[in-house]
């Protein structure tokens, strides 16, 4: 995403070319920046993403593995990390998005994740991973401004929340936000690094106490 912002901030005329970025599925954060489009070129050229399965080999025997766990036998192999985009857990399985020169590499040398003994296979992205909806929550909270809302939703202290603005690890709309008392707006999606991300659906009202009544759709 950092590397998103950097072209986002590109001057004007670099980005006359249609573009478009793309990880495997519309809930990716990491994504490969496609330059043209069929209109302007004359064809259409596929983005070389492909989506592999990896699943335990005996699921009763297979440990509860998180994202750390399976990013961490995937770089061991040795791997470019640019080379692989996001991954996605569900129950014991984990799907994650890579290059296509790179998928075959992965298919024959990832074979054990920690204690338990996986296998990979080639998948259908829209079939495995469905799209996820947020669930609509409502917080109160003192105002708008964003390390306020991130702090309520992810129950940080706010010099916790402050912290994540100054270390660069919160996004609004893909763009590094660096500004913590930037006033939130309806519509803006919110990824924080390591907590998860958010679409603020705005202020309902204000309670007698003047305190903000919000809503945000939080991704589990």
């Amino acid at each position: 995403m950092a590397e998103q912002d950097v072209f986002y901030g590109m001057a004007p005329e670099v980005k006359t070319m249609p573009y478009k970025l793309f990880g495997g599925n519309e809930d990716c954060e990491r994504r490969m920046l496609r330059f043209g489009s069929e209109e302007s070129l004359g064809y259409r050229e596929e983005f070389p993403i492909v989506c592999l399965s990896v699943r335990p080999i005996i699921e009763k025997f297979a440990e509860d593995l998180n994202h750390r766990d399976f990013l961490g036998a995937i770089m061991n192999l040795g791997i470019d990390r640019s080379t692989v985009g996001d991954i996605f857990i569900q129950g014991k399985n984990a799907y994650l998005f890579c290059t296509d020169k790179i998928a075959p590499f992965i298919i024959e040398n990832l074979n054990k994740v920690k204690h338990t003994h996986v296998r990979c296979a080639v998948e259908n992205a829209d079939v495995c991973i469905p799209a996820k909806e947020p669930e609509t929550i409502k917080y109160t909270v003192s105002s708008e401004r964003a390390d306020a809302v991130a702090a309520k939703i992810y129950q940080l202290s706010r010099n916790r929340s402050l912290l994540l603005f100054r270390e660069k690890k919160v996004y609004v709309n893909g763009r590094i936000n660096e500004n913590n008392s930037y006033i939130l707006k309806k519509g803006d999606m919110i990824s924080v690094r390591g907590y998860g991300r958010f679409i603020y659906y705005g202020c309902e009202y204000e309670t007698k106490k003047g305190k903000l009544s919000v809503l945000a759709g939080v991704y589990k």
